[in-house]
């Protein structure tokens, strides 16, 4: 789920109000408050909806929620970050900017104009850099990346990338990386959008696999954010072709294969992606399966909205039709926006989806 960003002028009090909001949605039953507390509290994070209802939940549980939710580990670091803020809180620079170490953001400048020689230089003097991190909060993702993860240019923060990527990427390569830097910078440059516009992504992806990345930790990001050339050449590095990957793909005869064996989690994704590209045969297939269309999308996988939402957004008006005659609610919002299917059509234009579940919403009105 994408974070909730603060406000320029973040106030505490605010913060504990919405906590004790969150507290009134969990004794209401609110199946959207469920889902913020499944997402952004670490003990629940495998729970049903029924388990969070019933759980006795304290004020610091649901105020470690709120701040995981607004991109920070925990209710105190929140509070330092509005009462005592430093360089690294000003969430309104480009990261490299609110690098407050200054050899680690000297070895970013250099990555950021593919000055090759002068990175291998500087990096034969300070090695450790090659591993050290540093730290952003406020954000739901590149919260603690090392110097490699700035390769991807994920998050942007420049709009493009030197032509010589990969080669300031070996070099780093060279000098040290952890196997988990390898994987998380995968995973950022098989979402990249700078990186695929600027025809770098794919090898990027093949030099981090040929240094040991795991191909099968980028490919459901890859999918959900429609790199699916970035997907396509992570199966080929040996990533798995599984249920979530081809309902993503619109392989529909794959799916069929795959669809007995696999695991729950695998099917939730799997509908969340086919309901995303407007695959209709492929959804039509999981909710003959048992799947249910009033879930919201799992964890990692746009889990701020449900299918119908999705299908809204991207304009399928036959999916739509499909999934409200097999009885998705017209009437979930989102937990982001609180905003209703409909009003996730009208916000992306998409006029004859939202007429259509306007006049759904009519007939509901009229049979209450």
């Amino acid at each position: 789920m994408p974070v909730r960003p603060l406000p320029s002028n973040p106030n505490l009090d605010h913060l504990r109000h919405q906590a004790k909001d969150l507290l009134k949605g969990q004794a209401a039953h609110d199946p959207g408050v469920a889902q913020r507390i499944r997402e952004f509290h670490p003990r629940f994070s495998r729970a049903t909806d029924a388990e969070i209802f019933e759980a006795q939940l304290k004020l610091s549980d649901v105020q470690l929620a709120i701040a995981r939710e607004h991109g920070f580990p925990s209710w105190p670091r929140l509070k330092r970050h509005i009462e005592k803020p430093t360089l690294a809180d000003q969430l309104n620079l480009p990261h490299h900017q609110r690098i407050d170490d200054a050899g680690f953001r000297h070895a970013v400048d250099l990555l950021d104009v593919g000055n090759v020689a002068g990175l291998r230089a500087y990096l034969r003097q300070h090695p450790e850099l090659a591993r050290q991190r540093v730290l952003f909060e406020g954000g739901n993702y590149f919260r603690n990346p090392t110097l490699l993860e700035f390769i991807a240019e994920n998050p942007t923060r420049h709009g493009r990338l030197p032509a010589n990527i990969v080669d300031v990427a070996r070099v780093i390569l060279d000098a040290g990386a952890t196997k988990s830097a390898l994987d998380e910078t995968l995973m950022l440059a098989a979402s990249s959008q700078v990186a695929h516009e600027c025809g770098v992504q794919l090898a990027l992806l093949d030099l981090l696999c040929d240094y040991g990345a795991d191909p099968d930790t980028a490919t459901r990001t890859a999918a959900m954010y429609g790199e699916f050339e970035a997907v396509k050449a992570l199966i080929r590095r040996g990533a798995s072709l599984d249920l979530s990957l081809a309902a993503a793909l619109g392989r529909i005869d794959d799916a069929r294969r795959l669809l007995p064996a696999a695991e729950e989690g695998d099917r939730r994704w799997a509908l969340a992606l086919a309901s995303q590209f407007g695959y209709v045969g492929i959804v039509s297939l999981l909710l003959d399966s048992g799947e249910d269309p009033n879930r919201y999308n799992p964890v990692g996988g746009h889990s701020h909205s449900t299918p119908l939402h999705q299908t809204a957004a991207g304009g399928h008006l036959e999916l739509a039709r499909l999934l409200v005659e097999r009885g998705a609610r017209l009437d979930w919002k989102d937990t982001l926006w609180q905003a209703t299917p409909a009003e996730w059509a009208r916000h992306e234009g998409r006029t004859e989806v939202e007429a259509y579940l306007r006049d759904q919403e009519a007939v509901k009105e009229k049979r209450a």
